[in-house]
């Protein structure tokens, strides 16, 4: 068996060949960002969570773009820390995670040009909401899912 070794250089331009290859650009990033969170504000349980911490949801929109600019193109744009953004709420529930990637599929399956490409963030965010579960819950969370 032969292993290839690729310098970060070639692992991001393969990423964002892929990501390219399923429609994923700054464009689809935009849209999904404004078309979910414009969702989740208006969400009966996820909106006050959410209204309840961002003063600001230009900034944080644009915020957020880059986070997934930086996870689904390899951008390299986003530099903050969401975990400890995230432990720091109150009134969050491990139910909300699931409420949220619901919310996040629904969007995708609205905008995305193919399952593939909703797959492709769905995998993503999934990781993500996990590592977050984990956590603000610990490892009770791996227990319950």
């Amino acid at each position: 068996m032969t292993y290839q070794v690729r310098s970060a250089e070639e692992r991001r331009l393969a990423i964002q060949e892929n990501a390219s290859r399923l429609g994923i650009d700054d464009a689809l990033i935009s849209e999904l960002v404004e078309t979910f969170y414009g969702r989740v504000r208006t969400h009966p349980r996820l909106g006050s969570i959410f209204n309840g911490e961002i003063d600001d949801w230009p900034e944080h929109l644009a915020k957020l773009k880059d986070f997934w600019a930086s996870v689904a193109l390899n951008a390299g744009r986003y530099s903050g820390k969401p975990v400890p953004a995230h432990t720091k709420l109150e009134g969050v529930r491990r139910e909300d995670f699931a409420d949220w990637l619901g919310l996040f599929r629904l969007t995708l399956e609205d905008i995305a040009p193919g399952a593939e490409t909703v797959d492709y963030f769905m995998v993503r965010a999934e990781r993500i909401a996990q590592s977050l579960k984990l956590a603000m819950f610990g490892l009770e969370t791996l227990e319950r899912g």
